[in-house]
């Protein structure tokens, strides 16, 4: 059974700054961070892969996503935090096996951001 432990989210004033952090139980092709807003479909963050990375256009320039690929971790560094960022943070991890790659999904963090 593949987990992903999440850690990192809480409630942060606009323009403050937090760290969320997934560890998944065995090594993965790519991670990333999705999040879903209150009435909103979960959309794409960051995400990593053979040391390539990859943004949405809302997020460039204050989050850095980075990996150890070590510890099968992948962190998520949000800095100058909006109130459009309050979200619930998911973990995504790809990992092949057999029949091919799959998608696994972590319990998620909330991430609240007060203006």
């Amino acid at each position: 059974q593949v987990q992903l432990v999440e850690s990192g989210g809480g409630l942060v004033q606009a323009g403050g700054s937090l760290r969320l952090s997934c560890t998944a139980s065995i090594s993965t092709v790519r991670m990333g961070w999705y999040r879903q807003a209150p009435g909103k479909q979960r959309e794409l963050v960051a995400a990593t892969s053979a040391g390539l990375t990859n943004y949405a256009d809302s997020v460039k320039g204050r989050f850095t996503i980075s990996s150890d690929n070590a510890k099968n971790t992948v962190y998520l560094q949000m800095n100058t935090l909006k109130p459009e960022d309050t979200a619930v943070y998911y973990c995504n991890a790809q990992i092949f096996g057999r029949g091919g790659i799959k998608n696994y999904w972590g319990q998620g963090t909330q991430v609240a951001v007060s203006s």
